[in-house]
């Protein structure tokens, strides 16, 4: 080394940190994160939503038409990760599984597999598929209507394994198809199956071979959720007649309390909040309820806050906002948004004008996309629902949860897929 050099080398070395430091010192923000939707439900899988920049109303025509296309027969709804769009639909005898270009809406790949009905479904509703895939990890994991787990590979489709639920582990046949969209919990994705020793199942992500399966409990149309009961993970499974908390890592079952209702139709989703309080709501007879989970050393204590039929969701979601959970209420006839206290199980109000709709929490604003095709941006208040905008926007029933990834929203009906633009293009934004 010759002299002075280990002053060019000290020089370079603080240059070079202070370069690093510059951003931080002048209050840059650290990059922002890709916006997602990997999952049923959202980054969250609550289907609230964080996002800014929206619109505070809507032109009369309604939002920006990005791109539309048609799709196929189907309600999954709508995955995004890394620029790809991941949903499924039913090509005759066939299931697809299909990526997208999220900017453009071509299609990337498609992976279609043979899944014929038998003569014990009904499909009179519609043939699905039903559930949402899940991407985790490079892969993407879909569930068919006849129950049929894949695992793909995210950027090609390729298959990486999979595993017929019913026909390997005479899993539930529920008549009007299988609906549980998956979730990942460490190195595995879980799914509810039903029957004998594998009411719950988990399959390693990497392989497909078992992780775990447990409970003898019949199977719903529901899927599970992942909730934190101070401070333990626990998976929640809304099955047949009961629901039940189990331990992700193994299965074990933590707790159950009784929910039932005619033909097992427990359709939505549970919500879990903060202060400890399980919503599940579902109709036939079943109502709603809340129920308080508090947990120490490893045992779980379950308190039925209350319960009745005030609300009933069949089977589209619910969110809550704050102390009170807002879905649609009701069986066959007027569904009703209902908003509702939690806490308490009051009925705050009743809104009759939209039809049965799936809901997305953005901030303290709701986007709703009912049965009948109409678009709503509305604020509930103490006193109702404050509608800034709606639109007609879709022909066929729209069943799907809609799906909002930064401002762009992607919603589909029985036939069609679209994205819209729901950024500010007026001054006027969310805060």
């Amino acid at each position: 080394m010759q002299p002075g050099d280990c002053k060019t080398i000290l020089l370079l070395t603080i240059t070079a940190l202070a370069a690093a430091l510059l951003p931080i010192v002048q209050g840059a923000a650290p990059a922002a994160p890709v916006a997602t939707w990997p999952q049923w439900g959202g980054p969250h899988r609550n289907f609230t939503v964080d996002a800014s920049g929206l619109a505070e109303t809507w032109p009369p025509e309604g939002p920006r038409r990005i791109w539309s296309r048609p799709l196929g027969e189907g309600y999954s709804a709508i995955s995004v990760v890394d620029g790809r769009l991941f949903t499924m639909l039913r090509r005759g005898e066939q299931e697809v599984a299909v990526a997208l270009d999220a900017a453009t809406g071509k299609t990337i790949w498609e992976y279609a597999y043979d899944a014929p009905f038998s003569a014990e479904y009904s499909m009179e509703n519609g043939p699905g598929p039903h559930a949402e895939p899940l991407v985790a990890g490079g892969r993407v994991f879909t569930t068919g209507a006849t129950g049929i787990l894949h695992a793909l590979d995210a950027a090609t489709g390729k298959v990486l394994w999979s595993h017929n639920l019913l026909a390997e582990y005479n899993g539930t046949l529920r008549v009007n198809g299988y609906a549980c969209s998956p979730i990942a919990y460490g190195d595995t994705v879980i799914v509810m199956v039903g029957g004998a020793g594998h009411a719950v199942m988990a399959f390693r992500q990497s392989d497909g071979a078992v992780a775990w399966q447990s409970q003898d409990f019949d199977n719903s149309a529901s899927s599970p959720l992942l909730i934190n009961v101070d401070g333990q993970d626990q998976l929640v499974a809304f099955l047949f007649a009961d629901i039940v908390g189990l331990d992700p890592r193994n299965g074990a079952l933590l707790w159950s309390h009784a929910h039932r209702t005619g033909y097992g139709l427990n359709v939505t989703m549970p919500v879990w909040g903060g202060d400890n309080l399980l919503f599940l709501s579902s109709t036939y007879g079943g109502g709603s309820r809340a129920l308080r989970l508090t947990q120490s050393g490893g045992k779980t204590k379950v308190e039925e806050v209350w319960a009745h039929n005030l609300m009933r969701v069949h089977f589209t979601n619910v969110v809550r906002i704050g102390d009170v959970v807002y879905g649609s209420s009701g069986d066959f006839g007027p569904a009703p948004l209902t908003a509702l206290n939690v806490k308490t199980g009051n009925v705050v109000w009743r809104h009759r004008g939209m039809a049965r709709a799936s809901l997305l929490a953005v901030g303290p604003r709701l986007i709703a996309l009912d049965e009948d095709g109409a678009l709503v941006l509305a604020t509930p208040t103490a006193e109702g629902l404050q509608v800034h905008s709606r639109v007609a926007l879709m022909d066929n029933n729209a069943w799907t949860a809609p799906t909002l990834v930064g401002t762009t929203l992607y919603v589909r009906d029985r036939k069609n897929i679209l994205a819209l633009d729901l950024g500010n293009q007026n001054k006027d934004q969310l805060p």
